[in-house]
């Protein structure tokens, strides 16, 4: 079996599209057929069922593709082994979300940027389900998760950080100066939130769920807050992204307590060997963000 031959499957394994796969590793699509059709024919088994327009893994292909991974990943191994004292390079795909992609990485961007110009960085924002299924499909190299659990099927996981959120509000605000806030008090005001889907979002609504308040969504952090500071309600925020607005008194944190807590966390498919280059990236996202919480 040609190693480049299994690479191909396993990429067409992870998207389930000729004309994916041909995009992603830059080939005709006739050659990702021809080179399937070549694996197949070397293994004397059909690797995928055709459906129309859409395809999925045989038994066969379900079988191979864990030993398809491990000899990529062994591959991808042996070269940066035996490139150990060039300078890092190769791309990296991270899956990452709108609070830590504005408020976190930026340091961490620059810092590749001009200390390893030959990482290529492609930043995928995506909410939890879809990174976490990027990165079992190995579309992502990495992800970001902003999320309570810290264990996810068939990942590795590295926290990173416990992240505070601070529900926040125009100092003028009804609910300001009061030390004996609720739930309920909160379930009267006017919420206002990010999309479904953001971990502290969805929480959020389901602790006050008995009384179904309604949100004016705002799809973005940038937008919840500049409805915040126009008076039209409250919002739950990851204090990092109203630490600026709080110190300058633009926004003031209203006395109530999430009571569940989250993690930012790095995680990559578990049993996946991190290239040179992905090690760096996790190991600078490691001490950024200790650096951050300094």
């Amino acid at each position: 079996m040609e190693l480049r031959l299994l690479a191909t499957f396993e990429k067409v394994a992870d998207v389930l599209s000729f004309t994916r796969a041909a995009t992603e590793l830059g080939y005709a699509q006739s050659s990702v057929t021809a080179q399937i059709r070549s694996l197949e024919s070397s293994l004397g088994v059909d690797l995928f069922e055709r459906l129309g327009s859409r395809i999925r893994l045989t038994e066969a292909g379900e079988r191979l593709l864990p030993y398809a991974r491990r000899m990529t990943d062994l591959a991808e191994e042996a070269r940066t082994a035996v490139a150990a004292t060039a300078e890092p390079s190769g791309p990296i795909a991270v899956g990452t979300m709108e609070s830590l992609t504005s408020y976190r990485l930026p340091p961490l961007l620059e810092y590749f940027h001009h200390r390893y110009p030959k990482v290529r960085l492609t930043l995928r924002p995506t909410l939890g389900d879809e990174t976490r299924k990027a990165l079992r499909q190995g579309t992502y190299d990495v992800g970001f998760l902003m999320e309570p659990e810290t264990e996810h099927e068939g990942l590795e996981t590295e926290v990173l950080a416990p992240e505070p959120l601070s529900l926040v509000a125009t100092p003028d605000h009804p609910l300001v100066g009061r030390t004996d806030l609720t739930t309920a008090d909160l379930a009267a005001a006017q919420l206002l939130g990010t999309e479904p889907g953001c971990s502290y979002r969805d929480l959020f609504e389901a602790e006050l769920r008995e009384w179904e308040p309604p949100f004016m969504e705002f799809g973005t952090i940038e937008a919840t807050k500049r409805g915040v500071a126009a008076g039209l309600g409250v919002a739950l925020l990851p204090r990092v992204t109203v630490a600026e607005e709080l110190a300058a008194g633009a926004l003031v944190e209203l006395p109530w307590e999430a009571p569940f807590t989250l993690f930012t966390q790095l995680a990559w498919r578990r049993g996946k060997r991190l290239p040179a280059h992905v090690r760096l990236f996790v190991e600078q996202a490691r001490l950024l963000v200790s650096e951050q919480r300094g």
